[in-house]
C-alpha cells in the first residue's frame, strides 16, 4: 500500500509540471494571439480596398491587358502556396489546413501538375509526404510576420506567373474569425479580377456583405497607359493579399495553441482532481488496514 501511495504522489507531481508547462504556453500563446489580432484587425480594411479594386479592374479592363489579369482556357500547372505552423502543439491547426489543401489537390486532377511554395515546416513536410515538388520554402514567418519577410514570395509568384510557367496561383490559408474558431480557406490568387466566386482574404467572420458580387460601374483612365499602370499596381496588390493571408494565418495558428494550452491545463487539472482523490482512497485503506492489523493484534494478546 506505502509503494501504491508513493507512485500516485509522484504522478500527481508530474501532471502538476505538466500544469505548469501548458498554463505557462498558454499565457504566451495569448500575447502573441493579442498581437497577432491587432495587426489583422488593422489591415483588414486596405486588403478588402485592394480586394475591390481588383474586382474592379478586372470588370472594366481587358484581361489581355496585363499577364496576372489573363485567364487561360486550359490550366497543367498550378502554384500552391500553403501557410500552416513551423510548430505543434496547436490543436487542430495544422491538419485541419493541410486535410483541406489534399482535397483541393485531388479536385484538381490528376492531369494538373502541382508545385507548392511552403510557409512552415508542416505544410513543406504535408508536401513532401504528398509527392509535390517544393519551389521553396520559408520558415519562421508566421511567428511574426513582417510586409518585408513577405515580399520575395510575392516577387516569386508574380514573375512565375507573368512568365507563364503556371496557369492558376492557389493560395491556402487559415482564415482567423475568433479566438474559438478558424477556418482553412482555398483562394484563387491568381489570375486576378475574377469577378464571381472568390474569396476575400480575411473576409470571414465581418459584419458586412463582404465576397458577394459587386457591379462596378466606374470608368477609369490609365496614365501614362494602362499596361504601365498595371505593372505598378497588381504585383503591390498580390503582395498585399498575400500578406494579410500570412496575418490571417498567424492571428488563427496562436489562437489554436492558446485554446490547445488550455484545454491541456483543464485536463491536467481535472487528472490532479482525480489522483488526489485515488491518493486518500489509498491512504485511508493503508490507515483502516493498520488499525485493523493493530486490533487483531490487541485481541490475539487478550485471548492468549
Amino acid at each position: 500500500m506505502a509503494l501504491q501511495t508513493r507512485a500516485i504522489k509522484r504522478r500527481i507531481k508530474s501532471v502538476k509540471n505538466t500544469r505548469k508547462i501548458t498554463k505557462a504556453m498558454e499565457l504566451v500563446a495569448g500575447s502573441k494571439m493579442r498581437k497577432a489580432v491587432s495587426s489583422v484587425l488593422g489591415t483588414r480594411p486596405y486588403a478588402r480596398l485592394a480586394w475591390d479594386t481588383v474586382l474592379a479592374i478586372g470588370s472594366v479592363t481587358d484581361t489581355s491587358a496585363h499577364p496576372l489579369l489573363r485567364r487561360h482556357e486550359e490550366v497543367k500547372d498550378v502554384l500552391l502556396i500553403l501557410l500552416t505552423s513551423d510548430r505543434g502543439l496547436a490543436g487542430g491547426f495544422n491538419s485541419n489546413m493541410i486535410r483541406k489543401t489534399i482535397q483541393a489537390i485531388h479536385a484538381l486532377g490528376e492531369n494538373v501538375n502541382i508545385s507548392a511554395i511552403t510557409i512552415g515546416k508542416r505544410g513543406a513536410d504535408a508536401m513532401r509526404r504528398a509527392n509535390k515538388p517544393i519551389l521553396a520554402s520559408f520558415t519562421d514567418v508566421t511567428n511574426n510576420p513582417r510586409f518585408e519577410d513577405v515580399l520575395p514570395i510575392g516577387r516569386m509568384v508574380v514573375d512565375e506567373y507573368a512568365k507563364g510557367t503556371y496557369q492558376k496561383v492557389v493560395l491556402a490559408y487559415t482564415d482567423f474569425v475568433s479566438a474559438l474558431t478558424q477556418k482553412p480557406i482555398i483562394l484563387d490568387l491568381l489570375p486576378l479580377g475574377e469577378p464571381k466566386g472568390t474569396k476575400e482574404v480575411g473576409e470571414v467572420g465581418q459584419k458586412n456583405d463582404v465576397g458577394k458580387e459587386v457591379d462596378h460601374k466606374t470608368e477609369y483612365t490609365f496614365e501614362p497607359s494602362p499596361r504601365a499602370v498595371l505593372d505598378k499596381m497588381l504585383p503591390r496588390l498580390v503582395e498585399t493579399m498575400l500578406y494579410q493571408a500570412v496575418l490571417e494565418s498567424a492571428a488563427s495558428e496562436h489562437s489554436a495553441r492558446m485554446m490547445a494550452m488550455r484545454s491541456a491545463s483543464d485536463a491536467a487539472e481535472e487528472m490532479i482532481d482525480a489522483l488526489t482523490f485515488t491518493f486518500n482512497q489509498a491512504r485511508q485503506a493503508g490507515i483502516t488496514q493498520e488499525i485493523a492489523e493493530i486490533s487483531s493484534g490487541k485481541a490475539a494478546l487478550e485471548n492468549a
